[in-house]
């Protein structure tokens, strides 16, 4: 089994010290989707939610979310993150999909900021709607891509 970065030789919790990792270019991409009811995703399509642009916003909380990843994760590093993304796209009849690709270089990855813009992304598009459909489910949000650093790259089946 590989060994547990975050813990130190008691098994405390501990940040772990990137000082001697060289710095490399590192990109993290996550996915995810809100699954609503037809008539929901039809709202958000017309326009027609009261609370204004739910892509649009959703997209800016994605974005946003990145950036203070390591303020809501205790054991994740302050980044210097270079780009993010944050698509949102309607799939009918009942979801929409979201996908975050965040980029740096830098000593460690951006994993957690990728799945963070994803997660607050999703949130954000729930707390716009939740008035016309409480039922909303937020699934499979999922690292599908990293590359960069000592571990190389990974690509989801």
């Amino acid at each position: 089994m590989t060994k547990l970065t975050h813990f130190d030789e008691a098994g405390r919790a501990a940040m772990v010290d990137v000082s001697a990792k060289a710095e490399t270019s590192r990109t993290a991409t996550a996915r995810g989707r809100v699954v609503m009811a037809p008539a929901t995703l039809a709202l958000i399509q017309a326009g027609q939610v009261g609370k204004g642009d739910v892509l649009g916003v959703a997209r800016l909380a994605g974005i946003m979310a990145a950036k203070k990843t390591s303020d809501l994760i205790p054991l994740c590093h302050p980044l210097l993150i270079s780009k993010v993304t944050v698509d949102l796209t309607p799939v009918a009849p009942d979801s929409v999909e979201i996908e975050a690709t965040v980029k740096l270089t830098g000593q460690t990855g951006v994993e957690m900021e990728a799945l963070t813009a994803v997660t607050v992304a999703a949130l954000t598009v729930y707390d716009m709607v939740k008035a016309a459909d409480r039922a909303m489910r937020i699934e499979d949000v999922r690292l599908v891509h990293k590359s960069g650093g000592k571990s190389g790259t990974y690509e989801a089946i």
